[in-house]
């Protein structure tokens, strides 16, 4: 839906395309794949068993005990008035966003929920953020997450600077913690929720001497202008080589290793095709088995007697 919001606003109607006198909008395509088949834009990608460790990991971290214990007693409180069970930091975020949904589109909370209510339930999510994507180990959890899709901006920048013929604008249209994946890769999150139809953008410019530099742009609020980033180790106006140097280390060069996940899968994969060759194997036999049985069984028929062979 936001990608359909975006693409109506960049090709406006104009003469024949409108088809409805009371319809400004023509329909543009928007190219996705099944939810399950999302390795690129869906955080956290799994599954990942590796960066199932390292939250456990992170769960054992002075921070994330220590948070715990500091809002224990409001996640009781949320949970006692929403009668949902057992939050935890990491599940607050539910809350939160359902309530952040229906307060966005004007409708009224329920009383318990406070603006500083709201305020807390709001900080609860950030540190769910950082939980999943920061906090304890960044640049390995960034390898296992938010580094994939740098891994094809990265992809597409190198392109672009060195292809004769490339689009003008490539877009990619997700959630939230797509951003937040990618932002806390580049170590550039400010810490807070990005807001509906929030943009992180790169530019890539040709200088006057043949050299190419990437910008980055945040724009999160519709009426002041986007925020420019800068990627730690450079300037906001970075050389493409140092942005592609600088966040090398933040690219995984082989997702399914690095996760763990490489040899299990083999390994299911050889379980499953013997079990089904097994499967077949057996079926074939039973069926022989069975033919020759009956073959066996059948009492004898007629049998052809030649002509001047004596009778009985």
């Amino acid at each position: 839906m936001s990608a359909e919001a975006n693409l109506a606003g960049l090709f406006p109607v104009e003469g024949a395309q409108a088809f409805h006198p009371n319809i400004t909008w023509q329909p543009i395509p928007v190219h996705t794949v099944p939810e399950a088949q999302d390795k690129l834009l869906k955080f956290p990608l799994g599954p990942c068993p590796r960066f199932e460790q390292l939250q456990n990991e992170t769960r054992q971290t002075p921070e994330y005990q220590n948070e715990t214990a500091r809002n224990a007693l409001f996640l009781e409180m949320v949970a006692n008035e929403t009668g949902v069970p057992d939050l935890t930091l990491e599940t607050a975020w539910n809350i939160y966003d359902t309530l952040f949904c229906e307060q966005t589109h004007k409708l009224p909370l329920p009383p318990w929920a406070s603006p500083q209510t709201m305020q807390r339930l709001r900080q609860l999510k950030d540190l769910s953020f950082r939980f999943l994507f920061g906090m304890y180990r960044p640049t390995e959890k960034a390898r296992l997450q938010g580094g994939v899709l740098l891994a094809e901006i990265r992809k597409n920048l190198t392109w672009a600077s060195s292809a004769a013929q490339h689009p003008k604008l490539l877009v990619y249209s997700a959630h939230d913690t797509t951003l937040v994946a990618l932002q806390m890769a580049l170590d550039v999150y400010n810490g807070e929720q990005a807001p509906y139809a929030s943009c992180h953008m790169f530019e890539l410019y040709q200088e006057d001497d043949g050299n190419f530099s990437v910008e980055m742009y945040f724009r999160n609020d519709s009426a002041e202008a986007p925020w420019p980033l800068a990627l730690p180790g450079c300037s906001q106006s970075c050389p493409l080589p140092d942005f592609l140097r600088l966040t090398l280390p933040l690219v995984p060069e082989d997702w399914d290793r690095e996760c763990q996940v490489t040899g299990s899968l083999a390994d299911t994969e050889v379980i499953v095709a013997l079990a089904v060759c097994g499967s077949i194997l057996f079926l074939l036999i039973l069926l022989l088995l069975t033919v020759l049985f009956r073959m066996q069984a059948q009492p004898p028929g007629y049998r052809h007697v030649a002509d001047g062979e004596d009778h009985a």
